[in-house]
């Protein structure tokens, strides 16, 4: 059952860092720093893009709009860590 559970949290994990790669991205493409012209950076962000957007559309439908700023990745970083900590600290020692 641990090593269920181990997977499940670094699934977790996995995903928290393709949502800060995907904001970061974001933020470089909003600069000019990093040309969507490219065809790896077109597909690396497309390839996030499908990954994420799932989960944060219902995050951005709850959310007021804050003019610009896009809090929902913060939100569902905050709610994956959580749903990680309830699996590794409060459900598995109950399970062994």
């Amino acid at each position: 059952m641990y090593a269920l559970f181990n997977l499940i949290a670094t699934v977790i994990d996995l995903y928290i860092w393709a949502l800060i790669i995907s904001v970061i991205l974001s933020w470089l493409v909003a600069y000019n720093v990093v040309n969507t012209g490219n065809k790896f950076v077109l597909t690396v962000m497309d390839f996030l893009n499908r990954i994420t957007a799932p989960a944060l559309r219902p995050i951005r439908n709850i959310l007021p709009d804050m003019g610009g700023l896009d809090l929902s990745p913060i939100v569902l970083i905050l709610g994956l860590i959580f749903l990680k900590n309830l699996l590794l600290y409060d459900l598995l020692p109950h399970l062994t």
